[in-house]
């Protein structure tokens, strides 16, 4: 049981999120898209959301400004968040239009709204959990493709809800985090991602 808890903060790091994301649009979107194209974007949100990233965690180590990748200190979080939040920018300018893509548009300015929020609760010293975060925003933003293209993704919705229950009780497990940190990721999480529903449902 314990691998199993354990797991889940592998499989659905913070980092694979928004990929993960993306790949999920891809997957159900009734719409057609050239594969080029989606190979293409693919490619630079891995680079952007996942590689950059684990540069800057290597190279912010070496200073000796994180320890691990899980960011357990709530002082290691600041600049690690600070720049998720830059490449998030880079990604919402220069990869996704908001009229030709306006699902994968405010899903990714939905996931800056939930960076910047957890970077705001690192400056009043709270560690909210970003496992949480992603895994919420994801459950949310199906729910609005589900409604947005009238498409029945019951099934997927249903296994991202176990899977937030199975992220939240492997952060228990581990001692990483509180109810109330798990809670208020999952708020942030998702809350963005519904608000943003006005701007393309």
């Amino acid at each position: 049981m314990k691998i199993f808890l354990k797991a889940a903060s592998y499989i659905f790091h913070p980092l694979l999120m928004p990929a993960l994301g993306t790949v999920l649009y891809f997957s159900v979107t009734p719409r057609y898209l050239e594969p080029e194209l989606m190979r293409a974007n693919l490619f630079a949100i891995a680079i952007i959301t996942i590689f950059i990233p684990i540069v800057v965690f290597f190279l912010l180590k070496n200073l000796a400004v994180v320890e691990t990748i899980y960011l357990k200190d709530v002082k290691e979080r600041k600049f690690p968040l600070m720049i998720q939040c830059i490449l998030l920018l880079l990604i919402i300018k220069m990869i996704f239009d908001p009229y030709e893509d306006p699902e994968l548009y405010y899903f990714f300015v939905g996931i800056l709204f939930s960076a910047f929020s957890a970077l705001v609760m690192v400056l009043f010293k709270f560690k909210v959990s970003l496992h949480q975060i992603g895994v919420a925003g994801i459950l949310m933003f199906l729910v609005g493709l589900s409604a947005h293209f009238k498409i029945n993704l019951l099934v997927t919705i249903s296994f991202f809800l176990f899977v937030n229950g199975w992220v939240a009780s492997s952060r228990l497990n581990s001692d990483s985090h509180t109810y109330t940190e798990l809670g208020i990721g999952l708020l942030l999480g998702a809350i963005p991602q519904l608000i943003l529903f006005n701007l393309w449902l």
